[in-house]
């Protein structure tokens, strides 16, 4: 098995791992939170979910792209999607949960990570011309 093959294998299972995990995330944010927290913070909570799920597919996608376009710019795009997750949806969630506003300034860093994200995904399918 090549790099690219293992890379790709290797975000495949990631983004299918995060997009279960999304998934139940989400359905306790839907069902379990309800009871617990104020409307605006369940609301808070499903954005972290919509793009935690999103950008899960991403991490597929990414799969994809490390088997066709290996390299740098695909790899970067795979850590950039992760971290986006765990930094936007993660600070969501925990603000969702505690209440504590301040959370909510690391935010945009996942938002940016994102961007990043797309940006690589971008790049390298553009370097294999």
């Amino acid at each position: 098995m090549v790099w690219g093959d293992v890379m790709a294998a290797r975000w495949f299972a990631i983004g299918a791992w995060l997009g279960a995990l999304g998934v139940a995330l989400g359905a306790f944010g839907a069902h379990g939170l309800k009871a617990r927290v104020s409307a605006d913070r369940v609301a808070i909570w499903d954005t972290g979910a919509r793009y935690h799920v999103l950008h899960a597919l991403c991490l597929l996608a990414t799969g994809w792209a490390a088997e066709r376009w290996p390299g740098a710019f695909t790899n970067g795009a795979g850590w950039l999607f992760l971290t986006g997750i765990v930094v936007f949806s993660g600070s969501l969630y925990a603000l969702a949960l505690t209440g504590v506003r301040a959370l909510g300034a690391i935010t945009p860093i996942g938002g940016l990570c994102f961007i990043a994200g797309w940006i690589c995904l971008a790049l390298a399918a553009m370097r294999d011309r």
